[in-house]
């Protein structure tokens, strides 16, 4: 890869994209990054590359965005467990991907990898002998639980049939869930390790996830750009941890005593449910929704075996990442 050569990163404003671009500047390609006119710029300050304006959803914009472009990273996605309208989600994420590759197509970039997310695949369950999960388990829409997962199969599935009938030159990535520095907004888990730091979360259910520090995830794109298969998708985990043993390990970082109540899902449905209500009124993203509890009830454990195999990728310890999560979190005021 040259450093001529122009590379589009989409998203760059958000949480992996800003962790991508930033990789890849560091690395002295030619970043061109784009962002909407709305998107917030706390994570744009420094950036390391060129900046458009845009909106992924507009054929206009993205042809301009496009121009002598030779790589592209997707970043860029409608990222809400909840919203009022739950199906603009899957309308923003779907017409957004098509419109991109649309545009990656006319301008004949050379090279694409697109970020999918986990979201798309079937938790391990009792007919998988409990195993974490892998690219071997692709949900349908309908197995999705929530507007934000169903919105990335179905533009999973998109780039899918684009490779396959339009000859587009696409990897698929599926990072797990990042955790680290520059998560502005913060994500659903971001805003978990806020309120544990803060000491606002005594108690906890039983789930489980796979946390992974986001410049990993940034890492596993480069290496799918230089080594992933044309169609094939790759997971970019880290460790399986349960929430219990996470919370522990954020309330060892800050010093306070780690929350020992385990309390069941099922009382917890009417506060989620009045939660979304206020949602409603205030326009504030609600902390605890019902398709949050719905996916709790299963462990979001993934395998990274195959972008290990075939990538080179690899993922340090959790542990630093929340670490790094929490060192930006203070810096940014998040965390007293």
């Amino acid at each position: 890869m040259s450093s001529a050569d122009i590379t589009l990163v989409t998203g760059v404003s958000g949480f992996v994209g800003s962790a991508v671009a930033r990789r890849l500047a560091a690395g002295g390609v030619a970043v061109r990054g784009l962002v909407r006119a709305s998107s917030a710029r706390t994570n744009l300050d420094d950036f390391p590359g060129h900046l458009v304006e845009g909106d992924a959803r507009d054929p206009g914009a993205m042809a301009e965005a496009m121009a002598d472009v030779r790589y592209l990273y997707h970043v860029a996605a409608d990222y809400r467990i909840w919203a009022r309208d739950p199906e603009d989600i899957v309308r923003n994420n779907l017409a957004s991907t098509r419109t991109v590759m649309d545009a990656a197509l006319a301008a004949g970039v050379e090279r694409i990898v697109y970020t999918s997310s986990v979201a798309t695949l079937r938790p391990g369950d009792s007919a998988s002998g409990g195993r974490p999960a892998d690219e071997s388990r692709p949900a349908t829409p309908e197995q999705a639980v929530g507007a934000y997962k169903r919105s990335k199969v179905v533009a999973e599935r998109l780039v899918e049939a684009m490779v396959a009938e339009r000859g587009l030159p696409a990897v698929i990535v599926n990072p797990s869930t990042p955790i680290g520095p520059r998560d502005a907004r913060p994500t659903p888990t971001g805003r978990i390790i806020v309120e544990a730091a803060s000491g606002r979360m005594p108690a906890f259910v039983e789930s489980g996830l796979n946390l992974v520090h986001v410049d990993d995830v940034a890492e596993g794109h480069l290496a799918a750009m230089l080594r992933g298969r044309i169609g094939e998708r790759y997971v970019l985990g880290g460790q399986d941890v349960s929430l219990q043993e996470m919370l522990a390990v954020v309330a060892g970082l800050v010093g306070r005593k780690a929350p020992t109540i385990r309390i069941p899902t099922a009382p917890l449905f009417p506060l989620a449910w009045a939660n979304e209500q206020l949602a409603r009124l205030t326009g504030k993203d609600p902390f605890l929704t019902l398709d949050s509890l719905r996916m709790a009830a299963h462990d979001m454990y993934f395998s990274s075996a195959k972008a290990e195999a075939e990538l080179g990728y690899r993922a340090g310890p959790y542990p630093e990442a929340l670490a790094d999560a929490i060192a930006w979190f203070r810096q940014a005021g998040m965390i007293r």
